[in-house]
């Protein structure tokens, strides 16, 4: 089982900076993907950004070269530094991770997480 624990949300003015962050606490050693997701309302919730185990990341189209993914290994954390805000960037952004733990013999527990969410609004 993992918790994640989100902070670092708010309003901010178009072209501002915002840094999200995410801690997780549990069975920490099982996490292999970390991951930001946005949603606004009647929308789908989509991929804003990922960093794997090895560090590989991944990123929207739309917000590559403005938005960045870390992670901290030492202190099970990922952050989202998200620069050049704009008011479409507006919506609750939520931290993810992929688990994968072995059990007894072929067993194996493969799911989800989810953080609480926490709403980014930028103005115009």
């Amino acid at each position: 089982q993992v918790q994640l624990v989100q902070s670092g949300g708010g309003l901010v003015q178009a072209g501002g900076s915002l840094t999200l962050s995410c801690a997780a606490s549990g069975s920490v050693s099982s996490i292999t993907t970390m991951a930001w997701y946005r949603q606004t309302p009647g929308m789908q919730r989509t991929l804003v950004a990922s960093i794997t185990s090895e560090g590989i990341t991944t990123y929207a189209n739309s917000v590559k070269g403005r938005f960045t993914i870390s992670r901290d290994f030492a202190d099970n954390t990922v952050s989202l530094q998200m620069n050049n805000l704009k008011p479409e960037d507006s919506a609750v952004y939520y931290c993810h991770c992929d688990y994968f733990r072995r059990l007894k013999g072929w067993d194996y527990l493969s799911t989800q997480y989810w953080g609480q969410g926490t709403q980014v609004t930028v103005s115009s």
